[in-house]
């Protein structure tokens, strides 16, 4: 039984040293861990106050955009109505090149006068579907043509006392026009 109670002693007695070693270490280094944890709370204060002025510029930034992207948006709405007035301008003057164009053939048969109107509608699709500027540009060229050759057939043909039968520079364009798309099509092939 001495023996057993030597060993609970000795246990005990090691106990007590490795805690009077650890009390004493913690003695030794209490400022440097006080001073580690005043740094680490600076830190973490230095770091939200960092986080705080990333997070007021990051709000300013999106307030720009949001503010950019409306006026940004605001125009182009602005754009494609006053684009949708200009193709419904378009619309109503090709409308008023058909009318013109019975009245000053009675004689003609409304199929023509309906395929010229067709087809400057479809120039006027294409220029206006174009992608780049400079096809745009052509097809506005080639609508700005057949409408002119439209016009001057009716003047002559009203000049002339109905003399002319047929809007023949018209009719040149529309057979030109689709000799010129056979040409490209059999080409591309």
């Amino acid at each position: 039984m001495a023996w057993l109670s030597e060993r609970i002693l000795g246990l005990v007695n090691l106990l007590h040293s490795i805690k009077d070693r650890d009390l004493q270490w913690r003695q030794d280094n209490q400022a440097q861990q006080a001073e580690l944890k005043q740094q680490r709370i600076l830190a973490e204060k230095a770091l939200e106050a960092e986080l705080k002025k990333q997070s007021v510029q990051l709000e300013h930034e999106i307030d720009l955009l949001k503010t950019r992207h409306d006026a940004e948006l605001s125009m182009y709405k602005t754009r494609c109505k006053q684009d949708i007035k200009d193709y419904q301008h378009y619309l109503g003057s090709l409308d008023q090149l058909k009318e013109s164009i019975q009245k000053s053939y009675t004689h003609l048969p409304e199929s023509v006068a309906l395929t010229i109107h067709h087809h400057a509608k479809h120039l006027l699709h294409k220029m206006w579907d174009a992608e780049d500027h400079e096809q745009k540009i052509r097809y506005e060229m080639e609508l700005i043509r057949f409408m002119t050759a439209v016009h001057e057939d009716a003047r002559l043909h009203l000049e002339n006392a109905g003399l002319r039968k047929l809007p023949e520079s018209t009719l040149n364009l529309l057979q030109q026009q689709s000799a010129g798309q056979n040409e490209s099509a059999a080409a591309r092939l």
